[in-house]
């Protein structure tokens, strides 16, 4: 075992002891309750101790369950420390209030932990729900007539692993197919695991429409479970994978450009894996339209610098569930969610596919999204 993983096993147990003894001394009254108050820690814990730890190619149904349980507890410790500090910071400036400050002494605890399940059900139904399918609009000065109406479909963070299986995928591909693209968009953090556990239910993909024009670039995640081999898995389902470099498509009598950079985390392995949208942008090429695949949204400085009229991105998942949904737009901007200008480029940023680490969606919802360029 590494030495930084061992580090990591010591600074996660420690966070983990200090939240149960929190919670234990403000919710809980008694062996029984405490008992099963650590069960959710513990599971939290397990998943990357056994897991991350091992990294296994391959998982059966027992792993999955465990890595939904370890992730379902993640996302419940996140609403009831948010409310449990939320109730005592309500009992601190309600201590002059008998008629406040009683009742939230008293049922305070239960308020919490049912608010918490509550709020753990409700983003755990969202997250399956699906995505819904999202059109935007992106206004071109001078487009081409040609590219008129030119529509592309989006497809990001899908996080493909214990949470998200086959028939997920299968429903994805569906809804993708069923936007009629002339081009699909794969802008990263499509899987969550390796290739060896998780190559079945990625097969799906190979039936995105239009064959030879759907394209993919690397998020962080594919970068932590074998960029190579993943690279090879898409090429073989017939997926153009593109690292600092571009596609030049034809569209009736208009030329465009498709460039793909490299995820940021890739510049460890290399300069020349560093994200390069000069590179990915086809300078020479007389082209009427650029469009840059970039999973993370802040490269948009270096896209408009590089003559892209609008870059594809995901990465933020907007937050996912509530309280992060703030913190990311806060941390993110001006390209956290939707659609944003940098100079005369537009960035459009999805809010995801999928979802990553606890199956949760709440304040925000998991999309297939469709933009058509218009003439502005």
């Amino acid at each position: 075992m590494s030495r930084l993983f061992t580090r990591f096993t010591l600074v996660l147990t420690s966070v983990l002891a200090l939240l149960y003894a929190y919670l234990a001394w403000r919710l809980t009254d008694g062996l029984i309750p405490r008992l099963l108050l650590a069960l959710p820690f513990l599971l939290i814990w397990i998943v990357p101790v056994r897991y991350w730890g091992e990294r296994r190619e391959e998982r059966g149904a027992v792993d999955d369950a465990l890595h939904v349980a370890g992730y379902l507890a993640m996302g419940w410790l996140n609403f009831v420390l948010l409310l449990c500090l939320a109730r005592d910071l309500l009992l601190a400036l309600s201590s002059a209030l008998p008629a406040v400050h009683q009742p939230l002494l008293q049922h305070g605890p239960a308020l919490v932990l049912g608010g918490s399940i509550a709020a753990l059900l409700a983003g755990f139904l969202g997250a399956r729900r699906g995505p819904t399918p999202v059109e935007v609009q992106v206004p071109v000065p001078g487009l081409d007539p040609a590219l008129e109406g030119f529509r592309i479909v989006q497809i990001s963070d899908l996080h493909v692993g214990p949470t998200i299986g086959r028939d997920y995928v299968e429903r994805v591909v569906r809804m993708a197919n069923a936007l009629q693209p002339d081009l699909v968009a794969l802008t990263g953090d499509i899987v969550d695991g390796p290739v060896g556990g998780l190559a079945d239910a990625v097969a799906p993909l190979a039936n995105l429409q239009p064959a030879g024009r759907v394209f993919f670039v690397a998020g962080n995640h594919e970068v932590y479970a074998g960029l190579r081999a993943w690279g090879a898995q898409f090429r073989s389902l017939g997926i153009r994978t593109l690292v600092n470099e571009y596609a030049l498509l034809e569209q009736a009598s208009a030329r465009l450009i498709v460039g793909g950079v490299s995820d940021p985390t890739m510049a460890a392995f290399g300069e020349a894996l560093r994200p390069d949208a000069a590179r990915a942008s086809g300078r020479d090429e007389g082209a009427a339209f650029r469009l840059l695949l970039s999973h993370h949204p802040k490269l948009a400085v270096d896209a408009a610098d590089a003559g892209f009229d609008l870059q594809l991105s995901g990465h933020t998942h907007g937050g996912q569930f509530f309280p992060w949904t703030l913190a990311v737009r806060k941390i993110h901007a001006p390209h956290a969610l939707g659609l944003s200008r940098r100079g005369r480029m537009w960035v459009y940023v999805s809010a995801g596919s999928g979802s990553w680490g606890p199956p949760l969606r709440l304040g925000t919802k998991t999309e297939v999204t469709l933009l058509r360029l218009v003439r502005e």
